[in-house]
């Protein structure tokens, strides 16, 4: 049995712009600004480019949940769509970490994927050389 793979932090901002492939894993983070444990669903929110940006988050498997609105919480789910609210996040976890530094959050975020993608580049090279051998 293979375990399905790490999710990867996701800005709020890129959530709902078609990048986040359904069904995938994510992280991402915001303040929470609405709870409606009625419908099992709480709002993020994080500014960006003095834009604010939402994130819609199904809270059903995260409950009993105590709500801090304005907070800062961290979310790792998979991302689901719905009609009528389009891009949702199935919380698997919800943390709040209320006085989290964001800029830094972002920064290490950036810092990651940089890492990353330059991982991946350098094993492509040792692939390629591995076949011209």
């Amino acid at each position: 049995m293979m375990l399905p793979s790490a999710a990867v932090f996701h800005f709020p901002w890129e959530i709902n712009s078609g990048k986040v492939q359904e069904g995938g894993s994510v992280r991402t983070f915001g303040r929470l600004v609405c709870y409606e444990p009625e419908e099992s669903r709480a709002t993020l929110s994080a500014q960006h480019a003095a834009k604010e940006h939402r994130v819609v988050v199904h809270t059903l498997f995260v409950e009993p949940f105590n709500p801090i609105i304005g907070a800062q919480y961290i979310v790792l789910g998979e991302l689901e769509n719905y009609d009528g609210i389009g891009a949702m996040v199935r919380a698997r976890v919800l943390n709040c970490v209320d006085g989290v530094n964001v800029a830094l959050l972002q920064k290490a975020i950036v810092e990651q994927r940089s890492f990353f993608r330059e991982r991946e580049c350098k094993q492509g090279d040792v692939a390629q050389s591995a076949d011209a051998t």
